[in-house]
């Protein structure tokens, strides 16, 4: 291989190196950053506090930019007793030679290294060679080169990149209001780990814009929130990649009234929600108008989810109209609540929404999530393996996240086809109208495979549902 199909940046000389693993790609040596993430699933019912760190791991992550197959060689510190890499829907089977693990990768993608269980994992980020990247000098152009920067708060105006270049690590926040045309990629860091838990509202947020591009970057220890477009149109996001989400509702990304947008080929492992959309009144002293949440496009996303739900509308649903949704050939590999799911707690009416080729891994070493009682309690790890998490849950609800307090939505026209599963054993699944006038109805699942065993009977395929429900087929 040339050393055109291969780009590997170095790391600023003040980022600590994770210890964990050693990596070199195509024999080149990699850097291993490091990153906060949940070490059990324990959280703190909102609006919580600064989470402990005693409630942390340390996991790591590496990257770099390839445009041919590649021999990825991992060392580990630990004794290896056991390694598995995911997405298994990537077929890779490692050759392990005592601590060293070694495979081919065949093209880019997001990977976990899982050495001995889900505990200090490595993520493994192999991007697309980037192209045309901006001029530094470019007046239009915010650039961060190599290095470690420090500018707080990034304020963008109409017609502006942010570039953050290989090799910087970026500790701030970007926000844009009624901005169009913004671009914000490259193959650094945006880290948020000097912002205290309250002290900001996400590492990115774009409020009213549209043509917004987010492209390449990795983003790393958001206060709260991650990326969160609010009432924007025409946000399209690429290959991005979230780690270091261990603080309480540490959401992936969250579409709030937006519409025309797109997420694909990116990673996201979160504290709480991974890709959702959601209907707000408002965001960050920013208001929302009831509008509506309408074609949207999420493909060949991979997911790790700590806490919370993977691929979500709602809870919140204060919108017009939320329709047309599409999540297709994701990987969820981990997930704490329920993988799939709408979530109604206020007026939407949720419909023509469609999960397809979803392929779901229930077999980790995950353990029950526990809400804390006090805030110096625990998490008692047990030895049941008894606990697998919802797959699929459709619901309409008055909860704690209503905003509308006196009407209630609706749910129907809801499409799960091509999901695969593998499980210790048959994970639940719930659909639950609220009343007689707000049902969910018309839902059909199509060729839904657990452990292998394609699903025809609903009380087999762990499905329960209340008096509220109508039109569910499963073939």
């Amino acid at each position: 291989m040339t050393a055109t199909h291969l780009i590997v940046h170095p790391a600023p000389v003040e980022e600590i190196p994770a210890t964990n693993y050693a990596v070199t790609v195509n024999g080149q040596p990699v850097f291993t950053h490091h990153a906060r993430v949940s070490a059990h699933p324990l959280n703190q019912v909102w609006p919580g506090y600064q989470r402990p760190l005693d409630q942390t791991e340390i996991a790591s992550f590496a990257s770099w930019d390839m445009t041919a197959p590649v021999e990825v060689v991992v060392v580990s510190a630990r004794p290896v007793r056991e390694v598995r890499v995911r997405p298994s829907s990537r077929g890779i089977r490692p050759v392990v030679d005592g601590n060293t693990i070694r495979f081919t990768l065949a093209k880019p993608g997001q990977l976990t290294v899982e050495v001995n269980g889900t505990h200090q994992a490595l993520h493994l980020f192999a991007n697309p060679q980037e192209e045309k990247a901006p001029a530094p000098k470019d007046t239009n152009v915010r650039y961060f080169g190599p290095g470690v920067h420090c500018p707080g708060v990034i304020t963008m105006t109409s017609n502006q990149t942010v570039y953050l270049a290989g090799g910087a690590v970026v500790y701030g926040i970007i926000v844009a209001e009624k901005a169009d045309n913004i671009t914000i990629r490259g193959r650094g860091i945006l880290d948020g780990s000097k912002f205290d838990r309250f002290s900001g509202n996400g590492l990115i947020n774009t409020l009213g814009c549209s043509n917004v591009v987010i492209e390449g970057i990795t983003l790393r220890d958001p206060q709260v929130w991650t990326v969160i477009p609010v009432a924007c149109r025409q946000v399209h996001i690429k290959n991005i990649k979230l780690i270091g989400l261990w603080r309480y509702n540490a959401d992936g990304i969250d579409f709030v009234n937006s519409q025309h947008c797109t997420v694909e080929d990116s990673f996201i492992r979160s504290f709480d929600d991974s890709i959702v959309f959601k209907g707000l009144t408002g965001w960050a002293n920013f208001k929302c108008n009831a509008e509506p949440v309408t074609d949207m496009q999420v493909r060949r996303c991979v997911i790790w989810n700590d806490w919370g739900r993977a691929l979500e509308i709602g809870a919140e649903t204060v919108a017009s109209e939320i329709s047309d949704l599409r999540f297709e050939d994701c990987d969820i590999i981990h997930t704490t609540h329920v993988a799939m799911d709408v979530q109604n707690g206020d007026r939407g009416r949720c419909h023509n929404i469609r999960f397809q080729n979803i392929r779901v891994e229930m077999d980790d070493d995950f353990s029950a999530p526990v809400y804390q009682e006090r805030q110096d309690q625990t998490y008692t790890v047990k030895a049941d393996t008894s606990y697998v998490s919802p797959l699929i849950g459709l619901e309409i609800i008055h909860c704690m996240w209503s905003q509308d307090h006196d009407t209630r939505g609706h749910i129907y026209d809801i499409q799960f086809k091509d999901i695969t599963v593998t499980a210790r054993r048959t994970p639940p699944s719930y659909l639950r109208g609220f009343d007689a006038e707000h049902i969910v109805q018309d839902v059909t699942i199509e060729n839904l495979r657990i452990n292998g065993e394609r699903m025809t009977d609903l009380n087999k395929g762990g499905f329960n549902q209340n008096e509220f429900v109508r039109k569910v087929t499963l073939r």
